[in-house]
């Protein structure tokens, strides 16, 4: 890089000083974004990977015509805020500062759902879709609202029209329901809509419009902020200005937009278009319904940096993975029911629905051979899992306690290694349901949506999303789909009435599951729609597997022309005397030599690593100890409390505020012990700081459950991807291994820090039987120093200085 480039990029880093390695990140981002490439890198703690990441992307923003803006994507909400901050500083020293937004879901900006207005039952997404579109119907320029008079023009940052809309609104219209549902404060009756600390032009009573407002005289309910976003001709009273350093989040947003009595959620979209940078999560770039908010800013002109990109695998493959639940298709064959049923009634009938449904070019017929499809699933479901059940579960039957069965239950619809058409599809073609019927489902779905508004009713219907996705099991491929049927406790066990033909449904909810095993095509295909960027994480390292498990080698190869992949490592830059990293070589923690997470169980294996245990947390302060699951941390826990001085805390499956208390009280306390799971959130994205965390120590290899039908589906997968050699490495090895490395990384934060970071078993050895020490990046293999567990004891003395 030029040194007039570095001098400009240098205009956008926040601080005078950088560290060790982070001009060189910088330019190596701006480098191979400017090739339209992507840089897959690997940045410990002490990189300053996000403010590098921003200085990049402000310079390539700003100061060259290839990337109109930039997208950042975490899963981690602290991380957000830290993209957030670091902005803000960079902002402070600009004289133009970038313009920046966070992203919010619309549940947390509704200014009607987060203070319960909706009525008991309804979803916040579903009823803000109605009333958005009962808006969008009484402002349309054809619509019969009768504006009588002019509406002052309010100051607004509006939003351009799309290339292919043309302005079919009504501002005035907008305006004039803005001005009925507006409150008079003289009405003591009328309870004024507050929240996030303001108050709403508006009661908390949603309005309706008046009969002689209309020329059908009808009244219709609608939502005000909605109104007040078309009355300002889709625009927003909010303004980058409005915020701390240009960079908009909920804190300015929501109390700005609902004083002013506009939608906070459509200003956010309006800031969004203009933003230099956006802060999101994975859902804005990987899943199909949050891309509809931000497809319209996301093109080749865009910059993606996708932070802590070692969970991307996992998290896209969560997004890819649909169902289709019991419940869900019975109310999908309801739909159908509300046109079939008044239709069987009579001649006449049966012409008006046909009238209706041809609108679509969808037959009559078509719809009666969905119902009988949609009845024919639900007497399968009945009979499949009651079937499937009784052979799983002892004594399963109407008797049941619900204590006596087990919370969830996984029944595949195929062999996990023989990737065929499942036993559902097979069922359906012997019931005469083949392609054409899974195919023309979504269509007819859409048909009753449309002859049921045409009615005036108000139903939620399901039948168009349901249909598409049985259209897609039917066309998806069986080695990167995996079917299967998922069984789960339902809040349901209250009935009075009993269902003794199929049981489960007196204490279950049933779903049948299309589960992704192999998210790189789709990563490839939307990597490939932008104009380049950064993958980061501090654990990504064998960098080569990462580019294969996530499409970006084939990107570097298929793409025509290629796209450019590069990738750098960037070591620890603390001061290597201020840490110590330990393997303890004893046997291998597996299923097979340690039995059951019981303090009865004594054996030899156990008992090992129970002194390993001891003595690693009575050493000096605070001691993380991360086992391979919930239930081995729990039976530590146990075997601790009796055998240590310190108090000893258990991380279990909990709620978020729970988690975050038992940090607190592991972080502010008396030394003490803190004990949990591997893959768990205590070990990942967690931050402890100065003495908060002394030490770290994980237990054998957190592997995922491998006797899951679905996880040996994926390494199947995974073997016909990559070969059946690499499977289960590329599959379940490296995930695991990245996941105690995220656990290693929690000890040492900063450059002043000290701590210990151990290993605790052969698998950890160089050279041993199914050791994964090659897998750590060769500087990290250096440091560790293999001992036996009975010089642990003088280590921890010599390195405390005790």
């Amino acid at each position: 890089m030029s040194e007039s480039s570095e001098a400009t990029w240098r205009r956008y880093f926040g601080f005078e000083d950088s560290y060790e390695n982070q001009d060189d990140v910088v330019e190596q981002i701006i480098e191979t974004a400017r090739s339209a490439g992507y840089l897959a890198m690997e940045g410990p703690c002490g990189t300053g990977k996000t403010m590098a990441s921003l200085a990049a992307a402000g310079y390539l923003v700003r100061e060259t015509d290839q990337f109109e803006n930039a997208i950042v994507a975490t899963p981690v909400k602290q991380q957000r805020q830290q993209f957030v901050e670091d902005l803000r500083v960079i902002n402070d020293g600009l004289d133009a500062p970038l313009a920046g937004i966070a992203l919010v879901g619309k549940r947390d900006l509704c200014p009607y759902g987060r203070e319960d207005v909706f009525p008991e039952g309804s979803s916040v997404q579903n009823r803000c879709e109605d009333l958005r579109e009962n808006t969008a119907d009484l402002v349309n320029e054809d619509s019969d609202l009768t504006v009588d008079r002019q509406f002052k023009t309010e100051t607004t940052t509006a939003a351009e029209p799309g290339a292919d809309e043309e302005k079919w609104w009504d501002p005035e219209k907008g305006r004039l329901l803005v001005e009925h549902a507006q409150r008079d404060p003289l009405e003591q009756d009328l309870e004024p809509l507050s929240t996030a600390g303001e108050t709403a032009p508006y009661p908390r009573s949603q309005p309706s419009t008046a009969p002689e407002m209309t020329a059908s005289g009808t009244q219709q309910l609608y939502c005000p902020f909605e109104a007040d976003w078309y009355g300002r001709d889709k625009g927003s009273p909010v303004t980058f200005d409005a915020a701390d350093n240009h960079v908009v989040t909920a804190e300015e947003l929501l109390p700005n937009a609902v004083s002013a009595g506009t939608c906070p959620h459509r200003a956010m979209t309006v800031l969004m278009g203009d933003a230099d940078i956006v802060i999101g999560n994975y859902n804005h770039l990987f899943d199909a319904a949050s891309r509809q908010l931000t497809a319209p800013i996301l093109d080749e002109r865009t910059l993606v940096i996708i932070d802590e990109a070692h969970r991307m695998e996992e998290r896209v493959r969560d997004l890819l993975t649909d169902t289709i639940g019991y419940h869900t298709v019975k109310r999908a064959k309801h739909d159908l029911e509300q046109v079939l049923r008044p239709a069987r009634q009579g001649p006449s009938n049966r012409r008006d629905a046909e009238t209706r449904l041809a609108a679509n070019d969808v037959p009559f017929e078509a719809v009666e051979t969905a119902e009988r499809f949609y009845d024919d699933v639900l007497g399968w479901f009945e009979s499949h899992v009651d079937d499937e059940l009784s052979a799983e579960v002892e004594q399963y039957g109407s008797g049941n306690s619900r204590e006596s069965l087990p919370d969830d239950v996984e029944l595949p619809l195929r062999d996990p290694d023989e990737p065929e058409p499942d036993a559902f599809t097979r069922w359906a073609e012997r019931a005469g349901h083949g392609g054409d019927t899974f195919r023309m489902l979504a269509e007819v779905g859409g048909a009753v949506e449309d002859a049921i508004e045409q009615t005036g009713s108000e139903r939620d219907c399901v039948c168009t999303a349901v249909g598409a996705l049985f259209g897609q099991w039917w066309e998806r491929d069986h080695v990167e789909y995996f079917r299967e049927v998922t069984v789960e406790r339902s809040e349901r066990d209250d009935r009075h009435e009993r269902d003794a033909a199929a049981p489960w449904l007196n204490h279950y909810n049933a779903s049948l599951v299309m589960y992704n095993c192999m998210p790189s095509e789709k990563i490839r295909g939307i990597l490939d729609e932008f104009g380049g960027g950064v993958l980061m994480s501090a654990t990504l390292e064998p960098l080569s597997i990462f580019e294969e498990v996530t499409g970006l080698a084939d990107l570097a190869t298929d793409e025509e022309p290629p796209r450019v992949v590069s990738s750098r490592t960037y070591d620890l830059t603390f001061p290597e005397s201020n840490r110590a990293s330990w393997i303890v070589d004893v046997e291998a923690f597996k299923k097979r030599n340690r039995g059951v997470p019981d303090v009865a169980n004594t054996n030899p294996t156990r008992e090992r690593y129970a002194y390993v245990a001891r003595e690693i947390a009575q050493s000096h302060g605070n001691v993380l100890l991360a086992w391979p699951n919930y239930a081995e941390a729990e039976w530590a826990a146990a075997r601790l409390e009796d055998e240590i001085d310190k108090p000893v805390l258990l991380d279990r499956s909990s709620s978020h505020e729970e988690t975050r208390a038992l940090k607190r009280e592991f972080a502010r306390g008396e030394p003490s012990v803190l004990v949990t799971s591997t893959r768990g959130t205590l070990t990942e994205g967690v931050d402890y700081e100065g003495d908060e965390l002394h030490t770290c120590a994980v237990f054998g290899i957190p592997l995922v459950n491998i006797g899951s039908p679905r996880i040996q589906a994926v390494q199947h997968a995974y073997g016909d991807r990559f070969g059946a050699d690499k499977s289960f490495t590329y599959a379940l090895t490296i995930p695991a291994v990245r996941q105690i490395r995220q656990a290693l990384g929690r000890v040492i934060r900063g450059p002043d820090e000290r701590g210990v970071r151990i290993v605790v078993g052969e698998r950890f050895v160089p050279g041993a039987l199914h050791s994964v020490y090659d897998y750590f990046p060769q500087t990290e293999r250096e440091e560790f120093v293999r001992m036996k567990p009975d010089f642990l004891d003088a280590q921890f003395r010599t390195f405390w200085g005790e």
